[in-house]
């Protein structure tokens, strides 16, 4: 199998030959490229580059466009901070007073240069690879993006106490969020991941997420106009895996924190799961230890198929070394193996 059949007959809860592995790099191609974070995301052809060799190098089942978070932010003419080793940030919040969101104007994604760079990638990675690796775009959250747009402790004031500006900055949010998926879908993305997490109990209570973010993601999601995969980077996902099947996704990445068991019991054979290795912890695996954590999760999560290897947050940390990536592009290889021998 190739990389598109074998993680087409995962989402289909079928088991492919091997199970699939998506190494989710960003930030990372930068470290593999020997540059700044600010000088690797300057061109797009730094981005196709090191995606290209990156999925060589370590047997990656995907090619992820995603930049970083905050180019959506840069979009709106907000400040994004370059760090060393690390992700991109959005800095000062733009939206400085809820009263603010009815003069928000949103960006043209066809004209808007942060983005044009992420489309003009995605289409020379597409002419590279055809239709044999899936290529995984990514949009934020009409629900989430808000912590970025105005910062947490506002967002909060809105959420809970300012209903109709809320709703207004869903409406504006849920378009742009629809028209950015969908460019990246036309410029050659074979799914959209969808960030959102503040889907997740760890950030806001379920009750609350139903009563808000859960509808405003069955609305964006229906107008998405391909496969998505929802994603709460990092944060646990059992508590709300039957809402986030009810919105359509594909594919629902999960937290090292979840019981594995029991969200492959909800999952069943309706949402394939994407996870769980600790990002974070990864830093300071060894080979042993990586291989242990690899063949503990296979056996846990890929029996029966509905299951994709990956980190649980989203982005392969800067820090995490060149071995312990190899090593679980070699323990899936030896170990992940359908049928999956019981250990």
């Amino acid at each position: 199998m190739n990389s598109m059949e074998r993680v087409m007959t995962a989402i289909g809860h079928k088991e492919p030959d091997r199970v699939p592995l998506f190494h989710l790099f960003s930030t990372y191609g930068a470290k593999e490229s020997g540059m700044s974070v600010k000088k690797y995301f300057s061109k797009p052809e730094n981005v196709v580059d090191a995606q290209l060799r990156m999925r060589e190098k370590y047997s990656n089942d995907c090619i992820y466009t995603f930049f970083y978070a905050a180019v959506e932010i840069e979009a709106f003419g907000g400040e994004v901070v370059f760090k060393e080793e690390g992700p991109a940030n959005s800095g000062e919040p733009f939206i400085k007073s809820i009263e603010q969101i009815k003069t928000i104007k949103l960006p043209n994604i066809h004209e808007s240069p942060p983005l044009k760079k992420v489309l003009q990638a995605t289409d020379s990675l597409k002419k590279s690879v055809g239709g044999s690796v899936p290529l995984i775009g990514v949009v934020m959250s009409p629900f989430s993006l808000p912590v970025m747009q105005m910062g947490f402790e506002k967002y909060l004031e809105l959420l809970y106490y300012r209903k109709d500006e809320f709703n207004q900055l869903m409406r504006l949010n849920e378009e742009f969020c629809v028209d950015w998926a969908n460019a990246q879908l036309e410029a050659g993305a074979t799914a959209i991941c969808y960030f959102d997490p503040l889907a997740s109990p760890a950030v806001i209570e379920r009750k609350k997420y139903i009563e808000t973010g859960h509808k405003v993601a069955i609305q964006t999601i229906s107008r998405i106009k391909g496969a998505t995969a929802t994603h709460l980077a990092s944060g646990i996902s059992t508590p709300v895996v039957e809402e986030i099947i009810e919105t359509g996704s594909a594919i629902l990445g999960f937290s090292a924190q979840d019981d594995i068991r029991e969200l492959k019991e909800k999952a069943n054979k309706k949402i394939c799961l994407l996870g769980n290795l600790n990002g974070i912890d990864m830093v300071n695996w060894d080979r042993d230890k990586t291989c242990v954590e690899v063949k503990q999760l296979i056996q846990k999560a890929a029996p029966g198929g509905g299951f994709i290897l990956s980190d649980n947050h989203g982005e392969i940390p800067w820090q995490v070394s060149e071995d312990v990536l190899l090593e679980i592009s070699e323990t899936v290889k030896k170990s992940g193996v359908y049928p999956i021998k019981k250990e």
